[in-house]
């Protein structure tokens, strides 16, 4: 697929799942996230991260200037880690060592910890510039997960799936972690966008891209099976590609999974998802809208209901989305019904560098 048709395909798929979302949300102040007390906190008590990804975008002269800022708000903030949910640069950026020196640069400048999960533009675009997509892809895992622990300045322990599985020992990138008394489960798994690698045009790309989905799925379903033998309260799973597509135009909120994404979120997530006794939230990037909804569906075409989705701001909208866990806390606002709280809240962290599309507060529900 072209640039061009590629970029039309991405506007169109955006404004279409823009129809399905509510509106984002704003407060006027960043307060400091309360990070779990090693004693005090208990598992109904209300947990906060940050989420982002798809920037920084452009030469860094630029783009970082912004992007750096965001940083210094979200320190500010001082959640207990943030996640970026990949695309760390553009598609059509260097490829090279001292590019991926900067952005790991970047991840440094958090203040906590930062997990990270590969996008498209951080290896497999690669081949637009006549590197090795797979080559770049070791590159990414040997740099930025080289051990089982987070980056940032005050790196956090994760499991890793290359850990844990012998049978995926390539998918050091696979985290997951349970902050202490936060009661919530949290991964990533590693797709991207926008057609997770299965091109024709680059068969060893598409072979690990075969190989790097059932990787996707034992580790989805390994995460289900640990937030429940754990009791968690939530399972909140990351990953960069957004998988959904809306193909009736008239029917906005009738998405559906793309073929792409069929191993590890059609036939593994949405059907735990269904079953878990407790929420999930899905975060991903990929369109550069910030959107919030529960737009999936089962193989009967019934709406999930236990299953949250949240897609980050992106390039050139350079901001990020405090997420605050609340399931189980007797004490959370309520969503709009008289017996259920909302399980998760979304605010934006606002970047006065960058376009500040502004509305109200929101709930995802």
């Amino acid at each position: 697929m072209s640039d061009g048709a590629l970029i039309r395909r991405r506007a169109a798929l955006a404004a279409l799942a823009a129809l399905a979302s509510l509106q984002v949300g704003t407060r006027a102040q960043i307060a400091p996230v309360k990070a779990p007390a090693a004693a005090a906190a208990s598992p109904a008590e209300p947990f906060e991260f940050v989420a982002l990804g798809d920037m920084p975008y452009g030469p860094d002269l630029i783009a970082g200037p912004a992007y750096r800022h965001l940083i210094e708000l979200i320190n500010q903030a001082a959640p207990p880690f943030s996640i970026h949910v990949g695309d760390f640069k553009d598609g059509t950026a260097a490829c090279s060592d001292d590019e991926y020196r900067l952005q790991w640069q970047h991840f440094q400048r958090f203040a906590g910890a930062l997990v990270y999960t590969p996008g498209d533009n951080d290896w497999l675009d690669c081949h637009r510039r006549g590197d090795d997509p797979l080559e770049r892809l070791q590159a990414l895992r040997e740099r930025f997960f080289a051990q089982p622990r987070s980056l940032g300045q005050r790196p956090m322990p994760v499991q890793r799936q290359a850990d844990l599985m012998p049978a995926f020992a390539r998918y050091r990138e696979n985290l997951r972690w349970a902050p202490a008394h936060a009661g919530v489960m949290f991964a990533t798994f590693h797709t991207v966008g926008p057609g997770n690698g299965f091109d024709p045009a680059l068969p060893l790309v598409r072979t690990e891209a075969f190989a790097r989905e059932a990787a996707n799925a034992a580790w989805i379903t390994a995460a289900f099976d640990q937030a429940r033998q754990s009791n968690a309260r939530a399972l909140v799973l990351a990953t960069q590609a957004a998988p959904l597509i809306y193909p009736d135009l008239t029917q906005p909120h009738r998405s559906e999974v793309l073929p792409a994404f069929a191993t590890s979120i059609r036939d593994t997530l949405l059907p735990l998802a269904e079953a878990a006794p407790f929420p999930v939230l899905l975060i991903h990037g990929d369109f550069h809208s910030f959107i919030t909804d529960r737009p999936f569906f089962n193989a009967r075409r019934q709406p999930i209901a236990n299953l949250w989705r949240l897609q980050v701001f992106g390039e050139p909208r350079i901001h990020a989305v405090r997420v605050r866990v609340q399931a189980g806390d007797a004490s959370a606002r309520r969503s709009g019904t008289s017996d259920r709280p909302a399980p998760f809240v979304f605010t934006p962290i606002w970047n006065p560098m960058s376009t500040d599309p502004r509305s109200r507060a929101h709930t995802g529900s």
